[in-house]
């Protein structure tokens, strides 16, 4: 080891030339690290100056500047005196930076806010809808219906194209109409984060101004005060009594204290707070996001955007997919610590041309997708099989007898291709899901993914926030204690106009009580929290809005519905000394003037009459609230009903504590209130040299005789209104709604059970959890217990973000769909590993909503429940039409085939085909998918998590009502081939048209020819089908319903089928559109051929009910068959929960035994 020389050596190089100490102990043969060099300093103090070790600490410190300066690595603020801290960001806290310097930070560092995924443009949205499977197939064969007629004798007729031009219309509306809509969500969510943009107040050129927070900069000087969010990561240089809220970043509901002051290090600290010290961020540093609720600060701006700590949790949330990137960012300081090292990892990796679609996909698309590629799969089989029967067959176009067979087949493969795919699907989902997002827009959620709103449809579990989403997020009084009475405080929010104060025991006004108004005028004066009334300037509409600590707005309310009011008092009793309150006081102390201020006099005696009594006229009045049982320990008298101040017994006291623990148990929040009179202080507040610790002074006021209690006032954040129905809602769906919440367990449970999470008959031990049981050694339990406790627990306390993110996990191992809601950074990584991520708009971060799925614009729980009706009614829709369009496509399909394997004419053309599926098919489609109602659907259960879109006896119907509607339509053919054409089989009708002699009989008879015969006969089915389709749209409105039920309940589907009358009737009776182009002729059939259609639409309808009917029992056994299994799978978890009740009782047994055997 170097001797005393050496070492003193090393100070002096350090000292003298400003060089690293490291370097310089190296010299000194000594180890090279800070720490060891500390403690050589230590064993050689005698020798070594002090002033040398002062020095080579500074050395330390200016090394710290210097690597901030460079940038060499990540700077720990915290660690830098404000001096260094002005060196390391060039500015000063009286002049702040100038508006130049200002200038060139901000177009250097760019704005202060957080980087969005980059929003995908209108042109790769409709690319996205482009690449769908079933719109591909689609593509093929349009390409192939445009490359055959291009090598056809008929290659010079525009109309040959005419069929592949319009399945390309098809394919770009489709396309379009989707991209649209996503594009439209897109656009909601960006107008929804501008409606508000926040200020920021900061000293520029030696002034303060306000601007906007996305201007600040790296080195702006910041002022924060009472409701203030905290723009930017910020170095605090002044703080007066400032309190942060750091719920959001770290999940404790606790306000932080924080301080200017640099913490010294502790032995075996870290001297920062990070990590394992005392506290989860550092005391002089506040954190962007986090809200100011108590004093004020000048600080530093030393991060802004993604370089502040909610920047990194955003940057690891945006580089990872889905799940992995959930758990990397689970709240933890190490994800803070290695944002930037991953950012440089995903740099490296190239990035897909088109955004991910098949991460993290729905229930839905899931379903849809496995649709399409069966219908790909059927529609290659179909057309392969019926283009071998034809070329066999030698099927001959009747059109033009002229072609070869193989290439008229080739046309008639490519038209059931487009017959077989239900190409309506993709296009009938999109329309009805963004109806469906634009109809909860108006019900207070706004949805960021188009098919997020259908899978809360299939939520079988709900895990929701307590505060501001069962409750109010507003603290409330409810119940007051003064003078012995009980009271009743009436109103909610933070309005203190409405509601009112009464007797508790018959009801009457209590505004005159002298307690009331004694407790509640000493809290006020002991407050520093105000409510004022603002506008606002977009809808002219007021709200009440608090600025200070939470838990003091409900007293500065509740005094306003008795007209006592801070801003009349205060200057009427003016403060003349405070002390904050404190985690070992446990209680808050002001002291007021009553001799000066002209008027006090009266308002004291007015607010305060206990202590104005018989001719006193004290000068100075202590005011104190805090924790009861610290309070009434002081108290040595209290107020009796009439005013008077009687001395407080032990018995007294006793009978306190009981009060206090009776407005506890109701899940309230107590605080006591006390004053004390004095005619003289025992200091001078004016003297700032006084010789006195805060503490000292505290104890000269309040631990002093005559401290009196005036009374207890009881707070809650109350339940929503309609919260507690919602939640009922939600069970008789069959959905379990779990509370996951901060709060300790009793004030859990006592909300639980206001809100009807915990229903009376549930045992609490067994359905109530503190989440310290999840981790009981710091380490999360085996997947299989934390699986066996998520099952039946409904209510979670004290919970850390990373629980939210478990309890999701445990969820999705038991094959659960899952909503989950959350408002902070904290709640990120769950919000984004959860089937359904539900941030919140009024209270959640950006980041948490850059997360989420779906944003509730109210902060309502009973919006999710909204949303899950909604998304049930959504999907019912999705799966009648999707029922309805396979029924109608496939009815296509099979009447061409039976018409090629019969060999009699094919019964319509491909442009025909394409008319039914775009203008005749598509508009009942989507009507379908708009019901705005269905009965008693939040009552079903939960369809399960991997259920396809159409169940087996969905198939069944389709393929019945497929074969009804063939059946008819093919019997009207029939009728109309023997009516108009007089013959049925192709050789024989080929052999007419071929026959030119009896054509030019025909022709000089003014009769019709063969060809156009066959064409009046299309027609009549084609009017047959379409009336038909339209029949089965209606039929299919419910799958086990009459047709009459609730009939014009749907007026899209009154709309639709409008239009789709109007569509054949220009079809079949408009020139040039009738004749040319789809060959219909509706006039030249006369009435035979519109009775026989009639007669086919009359049968499809009394068929398809007739199915109905029969298959009624089918559709409830089915659906018994999911019921019982769910219901079993219901009964496992009750018996685990039972399991988990015996074992505890039988545990508690077990611990009542022990001390009675020692």
């Amino acid at each position: 080891m170097a001797d005393t020389e050496d070492i003193a050596a090393a100070a002096d190089r350090v000292i003298t030339g400003g060089i690293d100490p490291t370097e310089a102990l190296r010299g000194a043969e000594a180890q090279t690290d800070a720490e060891f060099a500390d403690n050589v300093f230590k064993q050689h103090e005698e020798a070594i100056n002090v002033t040398r070790k002062e020095s080579y600490l500074s050395a330390t410190n200016l090394l710290r500047v210097k690597e901030a300066k460079e940038g060499k690595k990540d700077t720990e603020w915290d660690k830098l005196d404000p001096a260094q801290l002005s060196d390391v960001l060039s500015t000063s806290v009286e002049k702040g930076l100038t508006n130049h310097e200002a200038q060139i930070r901000f177009e250097r560092d760019g704005p202060n806010e957080l980087e969005k995924p980059k929003r995908p443009t209108f042109c790769v949205l409709f690319i996205i809808q482009i690449l769908n499977l079933i719109i591909m197939l689609l593509i093929a064969a349009a390409i192939a219906s445009i490359v055959v007629n291009a090598t056809s004798p008929n290659s010079d007729d525009p109309i040959s194209y005419v069929e592949g031009i319009a399945i390309f219309i098809i394919v770009f509306l489709n396309a379009g109409i989707g991209a649209f809509t996503e594009n439209q969500a897109a656009g909601a969510l960006e107008a929804l984060s501008k409606l508000s943009q926040p200020k920021a107040r900061v000293v520029r050129e030696g002034e303060e101004v306000e601007i906007p927070s996305t201007h600040i900069v790296k080195g702006d000087v910041l002022l924060l005060g009472v409701g203030d969010i905290v723009p930017a990561d910020c170095r605090l240089v002044i703080a007066d009594d400032l309190k942060v809220n750091e719920m959001l970043l770290t999940g404790e509901p606790d306000d932080v204290s924080k301080f200017a002051r640099m913490k010294k290090k502790k032995k075996g600290g870290d001297g920062g707070g990070h990590g394992g010290g005392e506290k989860l961020t550092p005391e002089n540093m506040a954190f962007s996001s986090c809200m100011v609720t108590n004093g004020k600060s000048t600080a530093y701006v030393v991060e802004i955007g993604m370089n502040t700590r909610v920047g990194r949790i955003a940057k690891l949330l945006q580089q990872s997919d889905g799940k992995e990137g959930a758990a990397a960012a689970a709240g933890s300081e190490k994800a803070d610590i290695e944002a930037p090292v991953k950012a440089k990892k995903a740099k490296k990796k190239k990035e897909p041309c088109l955004p991910d679609t098949k991460s993290n996909q729905t229930p839905l698309q899931r379903s849809l997708q496995d649709l399409g590629v069966k219908i790909g799969i059927f529609a290659i089989v179909v057309c392969l099989i019926v283009f071998i029967i034809g070329v066999a067959l030698e099927v001959k176009d009747l059109d033009n007898p002229e072609s070869e067979p193989w290439l008229y087949m080739i046309l008639i493969a490519v038209t059931l291709a487009v017959a077989a795919i239900p190409e309506g699907i993709p296009l009938c989902v999109t329309i009805s899901l963004s109806t469906g997002c634009s109809d909860m827009v108006k019900k207070n959620v706004l949805v960021r993914r188009i098919a997020a709103v259908e899978t809360l449809g299939c939520a079988s579990v709900i895990c929701t926030d307590k505060t501001g989403t069962l409750t109010e997020g507003k603290m409330t009084m409810v119940k007051m204690w003064a003078s012995g009475q009980d009271f009743e405080i009436t109103g909610k929010g933070f309005n203190p106009t409405e509601g009112s104060i009464t007797y508790a025991e018959n009801g009457d006004s209590a505004a005159s009580s002298p307690g009331v108004v004694s407790t509640l005028a000493s809290a006020v004066l002991c407050c520093n929290t105000r409510v004022e009334e603002e506008t606002d300037p977009d809808d002219g509409t007021t709200k009440w809005v608090p600025y200070g600590n939470s838990s003091e707005a409900p007293i500065i309310v509740a005094a306003g519905k008795v007209g006592l009011w801070s801003k009349d008092l205060e200057p009427e009793l003016p403060r003349v000394f405070e002390v904050p309150f404190s985690s070992s006081r446990k209680m808050m102390l002001t002291v007021c003037e009553t001799k000066n201020a002209q008027g006090s006099k009266a308002v004291a005696e007015k607010n305060l009459a206990p202590f104005f009594t018989e001719g006193k006229s004290p000068n100075f009045v202590a005011n104190v609230k805090g924790a009861p049982n610290f309070i009434l320990k002081d108290c040595d008298s209290w107020t009796t009903p009439d005013g008077k101040i009687v001395p407080l017994t032990a018995e007294d006291k006793e009978n306190v504590l009981k009060k206090v623990d009776e407005l506890s148990c109701q899940a309230l929040r107590v605080l006591a209130v006390a004053a004390r009179v004095m005619d003289e202080m025992p200091f001078d507040p004016k003297d700032k040299n006084i010789e006195m610790t805060t503490d000292q002074k505290f104890v000269s006021i309040v631990k002093q005789p005559n401290l009196v209690l005036l009374g207890l006032v009881a707070s809650i954040d109350p339940e929503r209104d309609g919260v507690p129905q919602a939640v009922l809602d939600a069970k008789s769906g069959h959905i379990r709604v779990v509370m996951i919440t901060g709060d300790y367990l009793p004030t859990a449970k006592a909300i639980a059970h206001n809100v009807n999470i915990l229903l009376p008959d549930d045992d609490e031990d067994a359905c109530a959890l503190d989440c310290g049981k999840l981790r009981p050694d710091g380490d999360y339990l085996s997947n299989e217990e934390i699986d066996t406790l998520t099952k039946t627990v409904k209510v979670f306390a004290r919970a850390q973000p990373e629980d939210k993110l478990e309890i999701v996990k445990s969820l999705q191992r038991q094959e659960k769909v899952s909503a989950m809601t959350g408002d902070g950074v904290n709640d990120a990584p769950a919000l984004k590993r959860a089937n359904i991520g539900v941030a919140m708009g009024i209270q959640g971060t950006e980041v948490a909503k850059g997360a989420s799925d779906m944003i509730l614009t109210d902060d309502n729980f009973c919006s999710i429940v909204t949303a899950v009706e909604k998304g049930r009614i959504i999907y019912a829709g999705i799966q009648k039409f999707v029922a309805f369009i396979l029924s109608v496509h496939l009815a296509e399909v099979l009447q061409i085939f039976l018409c090629i394997v019969a060999q009699i004419p094919i019964m319509r053309t491909p442009l025909q085909i394409l008319f039914l599926i775009l203008v005749t098919d598509l508009p009942p489609s989507v009507a379908l998918g708009m019901e705005r109602v269905v009965r008693n659907i939040l009552n079903d259960r939960p369809r399960p998590k991997d259920q396809p879109i159409v169940l087996w006896w969905q198939w069944q119907g389709i393929v019945a009502n497929g074969l009804i509607l063939s059946a008819t339509t093919i019997a009207v053919y029939i009728w109309g081939l023997s009516f108009y054409v007089g013959s049925y089989t192709v050789d024989d009708i080929l052999g007419k048209i071929n026959n030119v002699s009896l054509q030019d009989e025909l022709e000089a008879a003014g009769k019709p020819s063969t060809i156009e015969t066959l064409s009046f006969a299309r027609t009549s089915a084609f009017i047959s089908l379409v009336w038909s389709e339209n029949v089965r749209a209606y039929t299919s409105r419910s799958f086990t319903d009459p047709v009459w039920v609730d009939l014009c309940a749907n007026t899209a589907m009154q709309k639709a089928i409008f239009f789709a009358q109007v569509a054949l009737y220009c079809a079949v009776f408009i020139p040039g559109l009738s004749d040319t182009i789809l060959r219909l002729f509706g006039k030249e059939i006369g009435w035979e051929g519109w009775v026989a259609a009639f007669f086919g639409a009359v049968g499809t309808l009394v068929l398809c009910e007739l199915y109905k009917c029969a298959c009624k029992g089918q559709v409830r056994r089915a659906e018994e068959k999911v019921a019982e299994q769910l219901r079993l799978a219901e009964e496992e978890r009750e018996k685990l929960a039972q399991e988990r009740q015996a074992s505890m009782i039988a545990a508690r047994k077990a611990k009542q035994v022990e001390p009675q055997k020692a």
